[in-house]
């Protein structure tokens, strides 16, 4: 989508409007692809990659499994389980999900899908930047929101010659954090958008990738993430959840490269009955 903001141009990609709400569902499918065979799979999620493995198995007719933290939003709860996934509150992070969801996912006939740290994975969250390379060529950056750095890797691997631009909520930073010091660390995690961008620390697969490529890594505050979602808003009429706005936050700032860049508006499942 071009459009224009403050008197400049810019470009869209409204990943919002995938069938999970959320880019995450390209992933997803890629990793139940591609992965091992296995009748029931496993995923570990504040929420968006969740959905997305929900979504997925109840396409491909698997049975699955996805472990939230207790603090997930009660919208991403609902649409979890309304997707025909089983839905199993665990610890206070995601981190504490994951390990009881790596510990479930051991057992015959189980597997359980990375939201970040995974090659398929990967794969298919850069199936975005080949869209935006192929509808829009004149894009000289592409800018997302990150959390364990999966959909930035994906994006840098398919965008050729571009900057891939990460922008992160300031106390919720382990792209930031990894990337400055060269090897995944341990992150803060408190935002307003830690559901989708609570990751506590880049993945390593993740990791290796941006090491490679042309990356900016960019910081907001919960106060810029939730100016730039109402913006989207009340200027296009797009509602989205705070991590969605990130890229914006971070291009209203003046931090964001380049002359022509895409923001990608990266998901949709917030409880607005709550707001």
């Amino acid at each position: 989508m071009h459009t224009e903001i403050d008197g400049r141009a810019l470009v869209l990609k409204l990943e919002y409007l995938q069938r999970s709400g959320s880019f995450k569902l390209r992933g997803a499918l890629n990793g139940l692809l591609t992965g091992s065979p296995t009748d029931h799979v496993v995923a570990a999620s504040g929420g968006n990659h969740g959905l997305g493995v929900a979504t997925a198995a109840a396409l491909l007719d698997m049975a699955a499994t996805v472990f939230v933290p207790e603090s997930v939003p009660a919208m991403k709860a609902r649409y979890i389980e309304a997707a025909g996934a089983r839905l199993i509150r665990h610890g206070s992070t995601v981190a504490e999900a994951a390990e009881a969801a790596s510990e479930f996912a051991a057992q015959p006939g189980h597997r359980f899908v990375h939201p970040y740290d995974d090659a398929a994975v990967v794969a298919g969250q850069g199936t975005l930047g080949v869209e935006i390379v192929e509808d829009a060529p004149e894009v000289d950056s592409v800018v997302v929101a990150a959390g364990g750095g999966g959909l930035a890797a994906g994006t840098a691997l398919a965008i050729g010659d571009r900057t891939t631009v990460t922008v992160e909520p300031t106390n919720c930073r382990a792209v930031h954090d990894g990337l400055a010091a060269g090897t995944p660390v341990d992150s803060p995690v408190d935002s307003i958008a830690a559901s989708a961008l609570g990751a506590s620390r880049i993945g390593e697969l993740p990791l290796a990738v941006l090491r490679g490529h042309d990356v900016e890594s960019l910081l907001v505050s919960d106060e810029q993430l939730l100016s730039a979602r109402d913006r989207l808003w009340e200027e296009l009429r797009i509602a989205v959840e705070p991590a969605a706005a990130a890229p914006l936050a971070a291009w209203l700032a003046g931090q964001v490269p380049g002359g022509m860049p895409c923001l990608v508006i990266c998901g949709a499942n917030a409880d607005w009955k709550a707001q």
